[in-house]
């Protein structure tokens, strides 16, 4: 691949990441301050990004992967969603604001796919050189926490406003793209869409017990993305956004690890480690402060390497080594579909409840919440411990 197409791609998943950042961190506190929202309705405007998961893979698969390039795909999407996130940092109620939200979510999370599609399509060595280019979005996501906090705009509408014009930007600037035109000779049916074929895996109890402990892990993390920046701001931490990144940082650094651990060590210590890390961050969430229990803060921020990685990242890497070669495509989108679509949409609805329950006048009991993912990882480690039996070596589920 030549340096100035690995350059462009670069920019293109720094920009990509560099949007979602922008607006998805902070959506919480803005709902709190500007709209006056309730938990449950700061929960359904994160579900949107749930819904619009189970969705975009019937559009990518079933539509654009059949009859448009790729990158013009992408261009039409971002500008829409560039217009789209401008009418969110207008309105003032929060009924336009959650269909606004779900409408941009339905625009933004095809263009995930299909810039990967871009970048696969010009590699001659994805396997090398896909880590790469893909490292550039975290780096995104990160440079956006910082200048949210250099603009000292976190608590302000216009986190939507700077997510509206990077999005235009990347809009315009995706129709320079490589060329990257419709590759499927057919379209793709639901059932592979939705990775039906990979069910077949259900029938190995190992992957099946994980399967199930993915889901229920989707709620910890729920309430991680929806309220932790709320929690931060409300407890006195400034520039929290900013802050914050620090968990994508660690997210960086430890990803680095998870390949030599995978071989060393097995999923299931992997996988344990990433359970642990999830109560030890809503331990120290819950009984941290500022002050002399400012390091809890920290700890827990900096724990999301940890509690993503060995979780999630181990997840996708169990799913590929468990699946035969016939359903690996199908194996990975049923995790995506079910984990980061449906868990997500439970665990959002579900944390939206919790934090409404545990509040009076938007005044919220943060120990009591945050116990309520605590125990329910707890709750998934020790099923998992019992239940759980893979072997070092793992097999192919026939």
């Amino acid at each position: 691949m030549k340096l100035k197409t690995s350059v462009i791609l670069s920019l293109m998943m720094f920009l990509q990441y560099y949007v979602w950042g922008s607006w998805y961190v902070t959506m919480g506190t803005f709902m709190s301050k500007i709209l006056g929202s309730t938990g449950i309705q700061i929960g359904a405007a994160y579900s949107a990004l749930a819904i619009a998961t189970m969705i975009s893979p019937f559009f990518i698969g079933m539509i654009a992967d059949r009859f448009f390039a790729a990158q013009r795909v992408m261009g039409v999407l971002h500008l829409v969603g560039g217009v789209l996130l401008f009418l969110a940092s207008k309105v003032t109620a929060n009924g336009p604001f959650y269909w606004i939200i779900l409408l941009y979510s339905l625009a933004y999370m095809p263009t995930i796919a299909l810039s990967n599609s871009v970048a696969f399509r010009q590699m001659s060595d994805p396997g090398r050189q896909f880590p790469v280019i893909r490292v550039f979005g975290t780096v995104g996501w990160v440079i956006s926490g910082f200048m949210i906090a250099i603009l000292g705009i976190e608590q302000t509408p216009s986190t939507f406003y700077m997510a509206s014009v990077v999005s235009a930007g990347l809009g315009l600037f995706s129709f320079l793209l490589p060329d990257t035109p419709p590759k499927a000779k057919t379209p793709s049916t639901a059932k592979s869409v939705m990775g039906i074929d990979a069910f077949v895996l259900f029938r190995d109890r190992p992957y099946l017990i994980f399967f199930i402990a993915a889901i229920f892990v989707c709620i910890p993390l729920s309430f991680y993305f929806g309220f932790a920046n709320l929690f931060l701001n409300q407890a006195g931490m400034e520039n929290a956004a900013g802050k914050m990144v620090m968990g994508q940082i660690s997210e960086a650094l430890f990803i680095l690890a998870i390949p030599f651990l995978f071989n060393r060590i097995g999923v299931k210590k992997m996988l344990l480690i990433g359970m642990t890390a999830w109560i030890l961050r809503y331990i120290c969430f819950a009984f941290g402060s500022m002050g002399p229990g400012v390091w809890m803060l920290y700890a827990g921020i900096i724990l999301h390497g940890v509690c993503y990685d060995f979780f999630f990242v181990t997840g996708y890497m169990y799913t590929e080594k468990k699946s035969n070669e016939r359903i690996k495509n199908a194996a990975q989108g049923l995790f995506t579909f079910v984990t980061y679509g449906l868990g997500m949409f439970i665990g959002t609805w579900f944390s939206g409840f919790v934090t409404t329950y545990y509040s009076v006048s938007q005044v919220y009991h943060w120990r009591s919440i945050w116990l309520v993912p605590a125990y329910i990882a707890v709750a998934v480690l020790i099923c998992f411990i019992f239940f759980f039996k893979e072997k070092k070596k793992i097999e192919i589920a026939e």
